[in-house]
């Protein structure tokens, strides 16, 4: 079973994250956030994964430190639930329309984490989230996870589509590099032997 319970704790979040790779994409999000949520619920849908996530933070601030945090928890879960890396495919890409927007995603389960983000937004916000907290959210979500994430946002106009092509985007890229390759069996897919 390739699942995993994180929960973190600081002086401003408090993030619990369960979930379980092999799921049908059932999710149960509550972060405090509207659009961080129906972002998350999308990424657990499209992804395969099926997620629970309860976060409490410091809203009354701003909403920089509950995102941040959700990805880095979300990233750690993913990391402890591939373990050691065995049998997985490894890459994964998407190339995600909606509407007007394109985006792709690539990415690499490394083990070494690194971001391109490529990514514009004509608004500071969408509704009351801060368009600038989305490279945040993947930043620690690459960071934790570690993984090579890279998002380009080929054209678009209407920032809520951006958005939700990114998160879209990774979902079906991680579902892909993720996934058992049943000629790898146990073995790991570098010629390193490890990752």
């Amino acid at each position: 079973m390739r699942t995993a319970t994180v929960e973190r704790k600081t002086k401003e979040t408090e993030i619990f994250v369960s979930l379980d790779l092999d799921g049908t994409g059932e999710y149960d999000v509550d972060t405090g956030i509207g659009f961080l949520d129906h972002m998350l619920e999308s990424f657990s849908k499209h992804a395969l994964i099926d997620l629970k996530v309860r976060a409490s933070g410091d809203l009354h601030i701003d909403f920089h430190h509950t995102t941040e945090d959700t990805g880095i928890v979300i990233g750690q879960a993913v990391a402890r639930a591939l373990g050691e890396l065995k049998g997985i495919t490894r890459f994964g890409s998407a190339l995600i329309p909606m509407d007007e927007t394109l985006t792709r995603v690539a990415l690499d389960v490394s083990g070494r984490p690194y971001l391109i983000w490529k990514v514009a937004f004509s608004n500071a916000k969408l509704g009351e989230f801060d368009t600038e907290l989305f490279k945040e959210w993947f930043q620690a979500f690459a960071q934790a996870a570690g993984v090579c994430l890279h998002v380009e946002t080929l054209y678009g106009i209407n920032n809520h589509h951006i958005a939700e092509t990114c998160f879209k985007g990774l979902a079906r890229a991680l579902r892909e590099a993720i996934a058992i390759d049943p000629r790898r069996a146990e073995a790991v897919p570098s010629t390193k032997g490890v990752l």
